[in-house]
């Protein structure tokens, strides 16, 4: 059971990335030194002082970062790799009770898969947003992105399972919405 909730726990935070790639990173940090969470042997890093000078800062930035004009649209080139990479490593640091190859195949596929839908969501939802809005509506986008990275983060860490299938409900939404997108604009070409 210990691994089930380690890998809901890991795709959770996964899921967070794609909206702020950082902010896991923080909420985790902040569980770690306070003792709520044990991260493995290989990544206790994630949960040190420096660290948290590190992630406080780069959180502080991307958070600003959205909220500039034509800086948020660059980002979204920069973030969706970052994102995958990211989730990539938070599955990874969770998941301990697995052989390595599964552990790192796992954390490829579910994190950084997970991080790369979430975040191509984001990015869609943004340009979306500057089409019907000139980019007046990408600072609530912004806002939304944000608190969603840390409530995400939260649930991902208080309650896991319940996480697990609120991303895959939002994943099936996205992947559901973006295909009736596709489709239409098929049926018009």
């Amino acid at each position: 059971m210990e691994t089930i909730l380690s890998i809901a726990m890991g795709i959770g935070l996964s899921a967070a990335c794609g909206f702020r790639v950082f902010v896991p990173f923080l909420v985790i940090n902040i569980a770690t030194l306070t003792g709520y969470l044990q991260l493995s042997p290989d990544f206790e890093w994630i949960g040190s002082y420096p660290a948290t000078i590190a992630f406080g800062t780069a959180t502080f930035f991307e958070i600003l970062a959205y909220y500039t004009p034509w800086l948020d649209h660059v980002l979204d080139l920069i973030t969706l790799p970052a994102a995958i990479v990211a989730g990539t490593i938070l599955t990874a640091s969770f998941v301990t009770e697995v052989s390595p190859f599964l552990k790192w195949t796992l954390a490829i596929i579910a994190g950084g898969g997970t991080a790369a839908i979430t975040q191509g969501a984001t990015v869609a939802l943004r340009v979306k947003s500057t089409t019907l809005t000139g980019g007046m509506g990408n600072p609530l986008i912004s806002t939304a992105e944000g608190v969603g990275s840390v409530i995400t983060s939260l649930l991902a860490i208080l309650i896991p399972i319940v996480c697990l299938f609120l991303i895959a409900w939002l994943c099936f939404w996205m992947i559901r919405k973006t295909g009736r997108f596709f489709l239409g604009r098929m049926r018009i070409i």
